[in-house]
């Protein structure tokens, strides 16, 4: 493993990015970040800008108003570049599905790499699944899976109900 794959799968860099909804998960997700809790000290910091972030964290559903600029945040990133959904929101869309203007989850416009469900989702289980995630990616870079390409950002078809 060379420097840089060691210094993403150690330090990587998030931007957290909210779609609308109650603003629980971001709450909680700062709340992650205070020194109660202390996701830096795993490496992991918050950016704002997507041009250095490695992960991109996304809470609330994804409106038709936002699904644009969410996909051109999406393609600032450099590869490779992953994607976690944090709460019900993000996961689903729900309470919020079947509304006019919510599109879904946000795995209607892009793949995700990792979930972290909850309404809202606590800051314990934030870290837990960022930390499953960088160990993904270590894994990912172990075993030379094909990194993420820019193509797979076409949008998928949305989801049916049940």
């Amino acid at each position: 493993m060379n420097l840089f794959r060691w210094a993403r799968t150690k330090s990587p860099w998030i931007i957290h990015f909210n779609t609308g909804g109650c603003n629980g998960c971001d709450i909680e997700l700062v709340a992650a970040l205070t020194p109660r809790f202390d996701l830096e000290r795993f490496g992991i910091i918050l950016k704002g800008s997507p041009r250095h972030a490695d992960i991109l964290a996304v809470t609330g559903p994804v409106t038709l108003q936002v699904k644009n600029r969410l996909v051109r945040i999406y393609e600032q990133m450099p590869e490779p570049k992953h994607v976690i959904a944090i709460g019900t929101c993000a996961i689903s869309g729900a309470p919020f599905n079947e509304c006019y203007n919510v599109h879904g989850g946000i795995d209607t416009v892009f793949k995700v790499d990792a979930y972290v469900p909850g309404c809202p989702p606590r800051p314990e289980a934030i870290i837990d699944g960022m930390i499953k995630l960088t160990q993904e990616i270590k894994e990912g870079e172990e075993h030379g899976k094909r990194e993420r390409n820019s193509k797979e950002t076409e949008e998928f078809p949305r989801r049916e109900s049940c």
